[in-house]
């Protein structure tokens, strides 16, 4: 058998990973150093070399964009359709399974994927029907809670009301929107995957069939799992078991796991051969990269280096040192954009392109004076990360009358789209049905027509409520009518439904936009009509005989792909512009010239994580700042402020500790300018020399009392120098300098 073209493409660390014969295998993959291709190419190494059937591996990413390309680069690979493989993100591979036995997981058969929006505005409903004053209880807390709980695993039967600490009503709405949303066949993204661990727990025929089914896990990014996502995989794994099977490869990167914010636990990774401990283990580690300079890899390492308890690595790439790295100390804000305008420009003066620049900061209000200088200056630019197709207000509301076409159960779509467009449906109808469907536990549409049928409602608000039902009645009767295809019926009910008119009513580009919008609603239709999904036709196509095949209308087909793919969905073409975005949004992304703006104590890392005594919030800052500087390949830019203009007043800045972590001889300044003393002592690390009292901001030191510490500010000279140093166990204090005897 020819292996060349599977293992020849591969360096040697990468090589060990695709080959390795342990049955639990942790990737310590490093930014630039190809994981992707080290688990297409595992996926073509169990097929092609260890004779395992594609329909046995499971491969998880977290998003759909990756699992797309994934599913691309194995056909390419195999020359073989992978469309009946599990490949798909955590969600898609939840959905998928819920849709195969949703009788099982105490589903209706067309239960509906609810988004964000969605979500809130049903909880607001339930606050309202409840009595809670949501200005002094803000409605997106709650929502929070809730998908915080889900991601725990912990239904609102499992919470403690004592450690709610006098948040009771949150536990209240919580179950008011469980019952609610079983009720009404309503499944919001948490819930997915809460429900699909829940079926493992319930049904183990089911579980043991698919640890039967399954012989390969393949997990991407396995450093941003979270509590419900992690139990899942252990679930199904069976890795707690002497005798599994059941073998699990997973890349991931300690030193970028940056989304704790959202639940992601970093102990996962670090803790996988604990966990996984069936049979035997190896640990590969990929440390060659194959994006950035010498220089901008040796400042990440420098930087991540002060990090605890890492499982550690060092990038290294066989191209040469590079440019140093340029760090520019500006006046404020407005200097700062200034100077990275005109850098963009230098660039494209020497032949390259926009598109190969990005601008990166670690808070979106921070766009704001670089969007300003660009468009002064006329460069052309985008802010990454906005709005994606599916998230639209205009797309929305199409897609609700979609869902209740499909599903007159659907109380969240009904209550969307009730009086959009205007048509004579007041605040005070829409209570009065609510109140009416709480008292008799019955759906929203059917409770209206029970108020018409009664004559509950005035003659006014009962004809406007009827033409309402006329419409949607209307609408399911075309729809179900199998002669039109699923553009033709949503080309049908975007007219119908006189949503282009509503929204293209003002003369404006925004109205025209919405409109475009809406016209490419039927145009993705089309392309669903003639390509479909891929997940969602592996469901349909599979070969066994579970009960995993399954009828779905192209409709309801077309209604989960877009629930899937809300927030993920594929930007316009972009022209030759410059790129802003937040180092969140960054990650996993790569640019020739990077500028990563506002290094400032307070600003990056976040004054947030200066105030947390545990550490824990710092050292992900840190990790933030390991993965702007991995974005750069050629050049890389930092720069800071002396001072900036926050919540409208001008503050005095100081560089951040992280600046000070990059070795001096990896710099060159490119200008440094001082208004002030303490601002001086601050930028001393970068003109090697030492500060009037050897004490620079960012700069670690240890008091006999309080422990070790960061320097945050610096006031005064002399016998009046004082510093404010953030202790790690003691929290922030003021030292005289020439008490303290700082060391």
């Amino acid at each position: 058998m020819d292996i060349s073209q599977i293992i020849d493409p591969l360096n040697k660390a990468q090589r060990q990973a695709v080959c390795s014969e342990a049955q639990n295998t942790l990737v310590l993959a490093g930014a630039g150093s190809g994981k992707t291709r080290v688990l297409v190419h595992r996926i073509a190494w169990l097929v092609q070399v260890e004779n395992v059937s594609p329909y046995s591996i499971l491969a998880v990413t977290f998003t759909n964009k990756a699992a797309g390309e994934m599913r691309f680069r194995i056909e390419n690979l195999l020359k073989t359709p992978v469309r009946n493989m599990w490949v798909g993100t955590f969600h898609g591979l939840a959905h998928r399974l819920l849709r195969s036995h949703w009788q099982d997981a105490g589903l209706v058969e067309n239960f509906q994927i609810i988004d964000s929006d969605d979500q809130l505005r049903l909880i607001k409903r339930i606050m309202k029907e409840l009595g809670i004053d949501d200005k002094q209880n803000p409605p997106r807390e709650v929502q929070w809670f809730i998908n915080e709980s889900k991601d725990n695993g912990l239904r609102a039967e499992q919470i403690n009301v004592r450690e709610l600490h006098n948040r009771e009503y949150m536990l209240e709405v919580y179950q008011q929107y469980e019952a609610l949303c079983q009720r009404t066949g309503l499944v919001d993204f948490a819930e997915l995957l809460l429900r699909a661990h829940e079926l493992w727990l319930k049904q183990p025929h089911l579980l043991k069939h698919y640890q039967q089914r399954f012989s390969h896990i393949l997990v991407d990014e396995f450093q941003d799992t979270n509590t419900i996502q992690y139990a899942w995989l252990k679930v199904l794994s069976a890795n707690n078991l002497p005798q599994t099977q059941i073998s699990t490869f997973v890349v991931g990167d300690d030193d970028q796991s940056i989304y704790g914010w959202r639940g992601a636990k970093i102990e996962h990774i670090r803790e996988f051969e604990q966990d996984f401990k069936a049979g035997s283990s190896a640990t590969v580690r990929l440390e060659q990269n194959y994006r950035s300079t010498g220089n901008i890899l040796d400042a990440a390492n420098a930087v991540i280096a002060n990090n605890s308890e890492r499982l550690g690595k060092e990038l290294w790439t066989e191209d040469g040192e590079g440019e140093l790295l340029q760090v520019y100390q500006a006046f404020n804000e407005i200097d700062e954009a200034a100077y990275v305008a005109g850098q963009i420009e230098k660039w494209v003066e020497k032949g390259g392109k926009r598109s190969e620049i990005a601008i990166l900061y670690r808070s979106n209000a921070q766009s704001q004076p670089h969007e300003y200088e660009l468009v002064k200056r006329a460069i052309p630019y985008r802010v990454y990360g906005g709005l994606r197709f599916y998230e639209r207000a205009e797309i929305k509301d199409a897609l609700a009358y979609l869902r209740l076409v499909s599903n007159r159960q659907d109380d969240a779509a009904l209550e969307r789209i009730i009086n959009v467009p205007t048509r004579g449906i007041g605040q005070r109808t829409v209570d009065i049905i609510r109140m009416a469907a709480r008292e008799t536990q019955q759906h929203l549409w059917q409770t209206a027509q029970t108020l018409i049928a009664e004559q509950r409602l005035t003659a006014r608000a009962a004809g406007s409520v009827q033409k309402f039902v006329d419409l949607i009645d209307e609408m399911s009767a075309l729809v179900t009518d199998n002669s039109m295809s699923l553009s033709e019926q949503i080309t049908h009910i975007v007219e119908v439904s006189l949503l282009k008119e509503f929204h293209g009513k003002e003369n404006s580009e925004r109205a025209q936009a919405k409109v475009e919008n809406l016209e490419e609603l039927v145009n993705a239709a089309k392309r669903f009509d003639d390509e479909g999904d891929p997940l969602l036709d592996a469901v349909k196509e599979s070969n066994e005989r579970m009960p995993e095949t399954l009828s779905m209308s192209p409709l309801a087909e077309f209604l989960a792909h877009a629930a899937l793919e809300a927030g993920e969905g594929q930007a316009d073409e972009w022209e030759d512009c410059v790129q802003l975005m937040s180092l969140h949004s960054a990650k996993g992304l790569e640019f020739e010239l990077v500028f990563l703006t506002g290094l400032e104590q307070g600003l990056f890392p976040h004054k947030n994580a200066l105030q947390d005594f545990s550490g824990g919030r710092l050292e992900e800052e840190r990790r933030l700042c390991y993965v702007g500087i991995t974005r750069a390949r050629q050049q890389l830019h930092l720069t800071h402020a002396e001072s900036r203009t926050i919540y409208g007043r001008n503050e005095r800045a100081y560089p951040s500790q992280f600046l000070t972590e990059i070795p001096a001889d990896l710099i060159r300044q490119v200008r440094a300018v001082s208004q002030s003393p303490a601002f001086a002592a601050s930028c001393s690390h970068f003109n090697n020399e030492a500060s009037e009292d050897g004490v620079s901001i960012g700069q670690r030191v240890t008091h006999k009392k309080f422990g070790e510490g960061t320097v945050i500010d610096i006031e005064g000279t002399g016998a009046r120098a004082r510093v404010q140093v953030n202790f790690d166990y003691e929290g922030s204090r003021w030292l005289m300098l020439n008490i303290a005897r700082l060391a």
